[in-house]
């Protein structure tokens, strides 16, 4: 069974790594040396915390499987194990990519997807 982790960006930032053929990050990866990532149970409290009010974002599925020895889970918010990439996201590696629209209360609506 594929094992997700999620990123959300910026719909032009996403669009600018298609058009590159590889993610390098959003600037708060590149600060931090990694490509910050959540598992499915952490997705949308981190939505909540970095992301609440922000518009045009997407949700991007990655097969974690696929990352190798780069892909590190690490102690972060609240003592849970986060994703962390200390590499450059291959494309290839993406399964779905989806709108992450905002509702009314300014929280972001998210698709439903297999856990």
């Amino acid at each position: 069974m594929t094992q997700l982790i999620f990123k959300i960006a910026a719909r032009a930032l996403w669009q600018a790594a298609e058009a590159k053929g590889v993610f390098d990050g959003a600037p708060i990866d590149h600060a931090d040396g990694y490509i910050h990532f959540s598992t499915a149970a952490q997705v949308v409290e981190t939505a909540a915390k970095h992301f609440m009010g922000q518009n045009d974002l997407l949700l991007i599925a990655v097969d974690a499987d696929l990352l190798g020895d780069a892909l590190i889970y690490e102690v972060s918010r609240g003592g849970d194990l986060f994703p962390h990439l200390y590499a450059s996201l291959p494309l290839d590696t993406v399964l779905w990519v989806k709108p992450l629209p905002l509702g009314s209360d300014g929280r972001h609506q998210f698709p439903e997807w297999q856990a």
